[in-house]
C-alpha cells in the first residue's frame, strides 16, 4: 500500500546569482555542506534533505544496485557527485546517480567533465514537496537518459527524447523494471528486513 510521506526538507531559491558566486559557495562548501546545489542560468536552490527525503533517496539507490547485480550487469555509482556545464550556466548535485551502459567509462576517473564524459544514465530524484526549481530541464541539457522520480507517493520513470523527457511505464536503462514495480518495491522496504527485501528483488529479476 502506497504510504504518503511527510516531508521536512528545506529549500530556498535565489534569483540573479552570478555562476561565480555558486562556484564560490561550491569550493567553500565542500566535503563539509549538507546541502545539495543547484544552478539553472542565474537561479540557485539550496536544498537541505529531511530524514524522509534521504530515507527514500537510499531505498531507490538499493533497488538500482540489487536490479543491476541480480542481472549482471555492470554499473558504477556516482551519489550527489556534483556536474556542472559552465558552457550552459549550469549546475546539480542529484539525490543519487549511476552509471550502468557508460560504466566502464567512468570507471577509475578522479573527476567527471561532461564537457568530455557521458553523464550519469540514470538520475534519482525524491521530490516528496514540490521543488522550487524544476530540474528535469537541467538533466536534458547534458543528456542524461533516464530519470526516476519520487513523489512521495509512486515513481514515476522519464526517458530523454529529442531533448526532453516523456513520461513512461517502463524503464530502458534497467529493464524489466516498470515504475509500478519499483513503487511496490520502495514501500515494501518499510515492511522487512533489509537482507529480506533485497533478496526477494533479485529473486523477482532472475525469474523475469
Amino acid at each position: 500500500m502506497a504510504i504518503a510521506l511527510q516531508d521536512t526538507t528545506q529549500r530556498i531559491c535565489l534569483p540573479k546569482i552570478r555562476w561565480e558566486t555558486y562556484q564560490a559557495l561550491l569550493a567553500d562548501l565542500a566535503n563539509q555542506h549538507p546541502v545539495f546545489l543547484t544552478y539553472d542560468q542565474g537561479t540557485l536552490e539550496l536544498m537541505a534533505p529531511s530524514y524522509a527525503h534521504e530515507e527514500a533517496n537510499r531505498i531507490l539507490a538499493m533497488i538500482v544496485e540489487a536490479v543491476a547485480l541480480a542481472q549482471g550487469q555492470d554499473l558504477h555509482p556516482a551519489g550527489s557527485t556534483t556536474f556542472t556545464r559552465a558552457d550552459l550556466a549550469r549546475g546539480f548535485e542529484p539525490d543519487s546517480c549511476y552509471y550502468l551502459a557508460h560504466a566502464a567509462a567512468v570507471r577509475g576517473k578522479a573527476t567527471i567533465d561532461l564537457t568530455t564524459d557521458p553523464p550519469p544514465d540514470l538520475v534519482l530524484e525524491v521530490d516528496i514537496t514540490r521543488t522550487s526549481l524544476e530540474k528535469l530541464p537541467l538533466y536534458a541539457a547534458v543528456g542524461v537518459p533516464e530519470v526516476w522520480r519520487y513523489d512521495g507517493e509512486q515513481v514515476a520513470i522519464y526517458h530523454l527524447h529529442d531533448g526532453t523527457y516523456t513520461r513512461t511505464d517502463r524503464s530502458m536503462v534497467l529493464p524489466p523494471v516498470t515504475s509500478q514495480v519499483l513503487t511496490a518495491w520502495l514501500h515494501q522496504q518499510r515492511e522487512l528486513p533489509y537482507p529480506t527485501w533485497f533478496a526477494a528483488i533479485q529473486q523477482q529479476v532472475r525469474s523475469r
